[in-house]
C-alpha cells in the first residue's frame, strides 16, 4: 500500500535577518546544495554561477518576509538527520531547493532564449570546480540521469546526512509532488561516500581558465563585419518576413561551454614509451602514446570536438552504463595513427576509453564513428587490448605495451596450437576474423597474450574492449590454461553470442560438479558460466550441462546445454559461490532421468511436482517421462533449502 503523501514539517519559518544570517554563515553549504540539484547540462561554469546567483537571490528573499520568531545558531547535525535544524537555516535551504528545482523545470519547459541572471556575472574567464578522478565523473554521470528531485533527495541525504522520512518533509516542503518516487530514484545510484563534500562538487572552491580565445576572436571579427555590412548594406540586411534569420552551427568544431580549454588538443596528457615500466599501476593510465599521427594537430582536434558534441555526421555508440558526455579535465592520448580504410583516435580519460574514427577517403555517407567503453578499476588482465578498426568481419587490435607475446586461438579447436600474430612498431597487431560476427560458430577467434609468466586470453564481444576469459572457482578464477580447460571452454565458446554488446569485462566458467550418467551412458559435466560488466550491474549466470561426446583429437565436442539462466543473481560469484542446476535428459536406450547437480556447498538434492525423488549429496537422478517437470530444491550444511537457479 502506497503510504500518504508527505506533510511539509510544521516549524515555522525564520524572520529575514535570521535567514540572512543563517544563509551568510552557511553560504558555502547552500552554495553546494544548489549547485547539486541544478541541473548538470549547462555546463561547469553556468551552473556555477547559477548555484552562487540561487543562493543569493534566496538572501534577497529572506530580507523580505517578516514572520517567526528567532532562533539561535544553527544546531550541529547528527549522522540520522533528526536533530533540531535552525529555523533559518531550514528556511534558506528550503528556498535554494525551490529554486533549483523551479530552475530544472523552468529549463525544460522552455523552448526559447533564456536570460542568463543579472548576477552574478563573469567575463573572459571560465569557472569550474578542481577536476577529480574517476569516480567523481561517474558521480557526476549518474547525477546527469537524475531528476531534479532525485538529485535532491541524493543530495539531502548524502550531502545533510538527512534520514529518509526527514528527507521527504524537506522535499515536500520544497514543492516535490512525490518525495517517495524521488528517493527511489536516488536509491539507483551507488553511494556516494564523501564524493558530494569533494572539491569535484565544491562551486566555492574553483578553477580560472580563459575561455576559448580563437572562437572568442572569430565571434568579435564577425560582430565588426556585421556591423560594417549593416552600416553598409542597412536596406538589404533589413528584416524578412517580419523578423531576422537565426544560424545555427551544429557541427563539431565548435565547444560547448567549458569545453574549449579542456578539449584542446594541445593540453592532452601524453605518456612516454617508456613510463609503463616504472609505473606502479598496470592499466590505461600506463599505456603510452603510440601511432604515426600522433602531432596531426588537425585531426586530433575533431575528435575532440565530435566528443565535446557531436554533430550530425558523427555516429555514436556505448556499452551500457557508459556515460557519453565530455571528460571533465584533459584526455589521454592512447593512439592516433591510420590504416587503409579510416584514421583513429583512441582517448581515456579515467573512466572511459573513447575510439573516434573518419574514413581516410570518404565512406558511402562520410560519417565519422565515436565509440564510448566504459574502463574503470582495469587491471593489467583487463586492459590487454583495444580495438582500432573493425573492417567487415576482421578486427585489429591495439595491445598493452606489456605484453611480451601475442598469438591467435581457436576457442573451438583446444588441441590446435596457436598462431603468431605480427605486430607492428606502433603496438598494433594483423587484423583476424573477429568471431561476435560469426554466425554458424564454426571458429571462434580468440587473443592470446602473454605478460611475463601469464598468459591472458581475450575475445571480441562486439564492443570496443574485449573480454576476459578465465577458468576456476568463483573465489579463485585464473586464466585459461590447460588442455582440459581448454576443452572446457570449447564447447562453451558458442554459449558466448548472448554476450554480445554488454559492457561485458569478464568470463568465468567454473567445472562445478561431474556426474555418472545412468545406464552406464558415461560422465557428464556441469559447468557454470558468469559474466560480469564493467557496470556491476548486468551480469549474466548461464548453468550448463555438457553430455559425454565422442573424443576428438582437436576439437573438445558439441557444445553444452544451458540448464538455467538467471541475470543480475550473485549466485556462482564471489559473493555467493554455489549453484544447483537440473536437466531432463535421455539416455542411449531411450529412459528419461531428470539430472541434477549442485556445488559443494549441498548436502542433498530432492525433486517435487510431476517428478518426485531425493538424494544424498549434491548429484541427482531420477527416472521420468517425457516432457516432465521437477521443482528442484537443495539443502545446504547448514541446514537451509534453496532453489535452483
Amino acid at each position: 500500500m502506497r503510504p500518504l503523501p508527505e506533510v511539509p514539517s510544521a516549524a515555522a519559518p525564520a524572520d529575514g535577518e535570521q535567514a540572512g544570517a543563517a544563509l551568510v554563515e552557511h553560504y558555502p553549504r547552500l552554495v553546494r546544495l544548489g549547485y547539486l540539484v541544478l541541473p548538470p547540462s549547462p555546463g561547469s561554469h553556468r551552473r556555477v554561477l547559477r548555484a552562487h546567483a540561487l543562493a543569493q537571490r534566496c538572501l534577497l528573499a529572506g530580507h523580505t518576509t517578516g514572520h517567526g520568531t528567532p532562533g539561535g545558531i544553527p544546531a550541529p547535525r547528527r549522522p540520522g538527520g533528526a536533530a533540531a535544524v535552525d529555523p533559518a537555516y531550514a528556511d534558506a535551504r528550503r528556498r535554494v531547493l525551490r529554486a533549483a528545482l523551479e530552475a530544472d523545470r523552468s529549463r525544460r519547459r522552455s523552448v526559447g532564449v533564456r536570460l542568463p541572471p543579472l548576477l552574478p556575472v563573469v567575463w573572459g574567464l571560465r569557472l569550474f570546480p578542481h577536476s577529480g578522478g574517476a569516480d567523481g565523473l561517474a558521480l557526476e554521470s549518474a547525477l546527469t540521469s537524475l531528476s531534479g528531485p532525485g538529485r535532491a533527495a541524493l543530495a539531502l541525504r548524502g550531502l545533510e546526512r538527512l534520514a529518509d522520512a526527514e528527507v521527504r518533509r524537506v522535499l515536500a516542503g520544497a514543492g516535490v509532488a512525490d518525495p517517495h518516487a524521488a528517493l527511489a530514484e536516488a536509491d539507483g545510484v551507488p553511494e556516494p561516500g564523501a564524493l558530494l563534500d569533494s572539491p569535484e562538487f565544491d562551486p566555492c572552491s574553483l578553477q580560472a581558465r580563459p575561455p576559448d580565445l580563437l572562437r572568442r576572436r572569430r565571434r568579435a571579427r564577425a560582430v565588426l563585419t556585421a556591423a560594417a555590412a549593416l552600416l553598409v548594406c542597412g536596406a538589404l540586411l533589413g528584416p524578412a518576413d517580419g523578423g531576422w534569420g537565426r544560424a545555427v552551427t551544429d557541427g563539431p568544431e565548435h565547444f560547448p561551454g567549458d569545453a574549449g580549454q579542456l578539449l584542446d588538443p594541445a593540453g592532452l596528457r601524453r605518456v612516454p614509451a617508456t613510463f609503463w615500466r616504472r609505473s606502479s599501476r598496470t592499466d590505461f593510465t600506463s599505456w603510452p602514446t603510440r601511432g604515426d599521427r600522433t602531432g596531426d594537430t588537425a585531426l586530433l582536434r575533431r575528435a575532440l570536438a565530435a566528443w565535446a558534441r557531436p554533430g550530425a555526421g558523427v555516429r555514436t555508440s556505448a556499452t551500457p552504463g557508459t556515460p557519453v558526455g565530455p571528460p571533465a579535465g584533459p584526455p589521454q592520448l592512447l593512439y592516433a595513427g591510420g590504416t587503409d580504410r579510416a584514421a583513429v583516435v583512441l582517448l581515456h580519460d579515467g573512466l572511459r576509453v573513447v575510439r573516434y574514427a573518419e574514413p581516410r577517403r570518404g565512406g558511402p555517407d562520410g560519417s565519422a564513428l565515436l565509440d564510448f567503453a566504459r574502463v574503470d578499476s582495469a587491471d593489467a588482465g583487463a586492459a590487454g587490448a583495444v580495438v582500432v578498426e573493425r573492417a567487415g568481419d576482421r578486427v585489429r587490435y591495439l595491445v598493452a605495451p606489456w605484453a611480451s607475446g601475442v598469438r591467435t586461438r581457436d576457442l573451438l579447436a583446444p588441441g590446435d596450437a596457436p598462431r603468431p600474430m605480427p605486430r607492428a612498431a606502433d603496438g598494433t597487431v594483423t587484423a583476424q576474423a573477429g568471431p561476435a560476427t560469426t554466425r554458424d560458430c564454426r571458429a571462434w577467434s580468440t587473443v592470446e597474450i602473454r605478460d611475463g609468466s601469464a598468459v591472458r586470453l581475450l575475445t571480441d564481444l562486439g564492443e570496443l574492449v574485449p573480454a576476459r576469459l578465465t577458468s576456476g572457482p568463483p573465489t579463485a578464477p585464473h586464466d585459461v590454461s590447460g588442455r582440459a580447460e581448454r576443452d572446457v571452454w570449447a564447447r562453451t565458446a558458442c554459449l558466448l553470442p548472448a554476450l554480445r554488446s554488454h559492457g561485458v569485462r569478464s568470463v568465468n566458467s567454473w567445472q562445478y560438479a561431474e556426474q555418472p550418467l545412468p545406464e552406464g551412458d558415461g560422465s557428464a559435466r556441469w559447468l557454470c558460466t558468469r559474466a560480469e560488466t564493467w557496470r556491476g550491474t548486468g551480469s549474466l549466470v548461464l548453468a550448463q550441462f555438457q553430455a559425454p561426446s565422442a573424443p576428438s583429437v582437436a576439437t573438445g565436442g558439441p557444445p553444452g546445454a544451458v540448464a538455467a539462466r538467471a541475470e543480475d543473481s550473485p549466485a556462482c560469484g564471489p559473493r555467493d559461490p554455489r549453484v544447483l542446476a537440473g536437466v531432463l535428459w535421455k539416455s542411449q536406450a531411450g529412459h528419461w532421468y531428470v539430472l541434477a547437480a549442485g556445488s559443494g556447498q549441498f548436502t542433498s538434492l530432492a525433486t517435487s511436482g510431476g517428478v518426485t525423488g531425493r538424494s544424498r549429496g549434491r548429484l541427482l537422478a531420477v527416472p521420468a517421462g517425457a516432457g516432465d517437470r521437477a521443482r528442484l530444491t537443495g539443502t545446504l550444511a547448514d541446514g537451509s533449502r534453496v532453489g535452483a537457479l
